[in-house]
């Protein structure tokens, strides 16, 4: 039964390229929402095509928030995402619109859902010290592999070059035997009435989408859009280590042929799907829509699915 001392909140998640920037345009019309986008890259301005961005004229009219707030330079964290769409939230009831989550960073949407509390690891300087003199003396690789034993999550995560936030996973384990990938804690009941929403497709025609999308990003113009970025000198940033920028710094840096960098990015997007749809399995207590087939049908039907939580 609904919790009226709760404000509804809806989610959409699923894989990258399953179709949820459609849908969630489509449902915001229906019942008088604003998007927030649960996605840790389109955070980043310049980075729109890679991070398949909704653009304005794309969005229908319906307000779009946590989009281009960052510089690629920057970091970003789950809290400061956690911290920014509760926010979000807020606004959007003030304005008495329905704030719907829609994104496929697992870890990011369900800080917010679950209202998961991190602790506090304050920097330890020494600790630093030591490990940038290790990566002097043995390379970026061999300080990633320290991680492996003690926070595989966070080893298969993180990006080798990514030093700066290798040296944090090694130092809030350091400091307090907990790993990295485990300081968000969940809270017992979610502090929203939450309808949760899930996407997926038969894994074949979503691999082919997938492949298609990359297609699709390279005719409009992603090689100038990374090329860009490598000349402003933003490197070994959480940004560009991203999937559709990490592939192409490797062609841009001569370590692959174009060709090979785009096997790669079509072939980290497909594991990257993968790894959605388990977390989202995993983690999160979801209502899915197959939508294979029949999309206009399961668009409805997802329309009506939520008005029934909502009124």
């Amino acid at each position: 039964m609904k919790n009226m001392d709760k404000k509804d909140l809806i989610v959409i998640v699923g894989p990258t390229a399953v179709g949820k920037t459609a849908t969630s345009i489509s449902l915001a019309k229906k019942v008088n929402g604003e998007i927030i986008s649960g996605d840790s890259m389109q955070v980043y301005k310049g980075m729109d095509i890679g991070t398949a961005k909704v653009l304005p004229h794309e969005q229908d009219g319906i307000p779009h928030h946590l989009i281009n707030i960052k510089n690629p330079e920057d970091s970003f964290s789950v809290q400061e995402f956690q911290r920014l769409a509760t926010s979000c939230i807020q606004e959007i009831h003030n304005r008495g619109k329905v704030p719907i989550i829609v994104g496929g960073t697992g870890l990011y949407v369900s800080a917010v859902i679950y209202g998961y509390e991190f602790s506090e690891v304050k920097e330890d300087t020494s600790f630093r010290s030591r490990m940038e003199t290790f990566v002097e003396k043995h390379g970026a690789h061999e300080l990633h592999a320290m991680l492996k034993e003690n926070d595989r999550k966070s080893y298969e995560a993180i990006h080798p070059n990514n030093v700066r936030r290798v040296i944090r996973a090694l130092e809030v384990y350091e400091r307090t035997g907990i790993p990295f990938s485990e300081q968000g804690t969940v809270k017992k009941e979610s502090p929203y009435n939450v309808t949760l929403i899930g996407l997926t497709m038969e894994r074949q025609k979503l691999y082919d989408r997938i492949d298609r999308r990359v297609d699709v990003m390279l005719d409009q113009g992603l090689i100038d859009e990374v090329k860009g970025l490598y000349k402003q000198g933003i490197k070994d940033c959480q940004s560009v280590l991203a999937i559709g920028y990490k592939e192409l710094y490797d062609y841009l840096e001569g370590h692959a042929s174009l060709e090979e960098a785009i096997v790669q990015l079509k072939q980290n997007s497909r594991r990257y799907a993968k790894r959605q749809l388990t977390w989202f399995r995993n983690k999160m207590d979801i209502t899915w829509f197959d939508v294979t087939d029949h999309v206009e049908q399961k668009v409805q039907e997802i329309h009506e699915f939520v008005e029934g939580k909502l009124y």
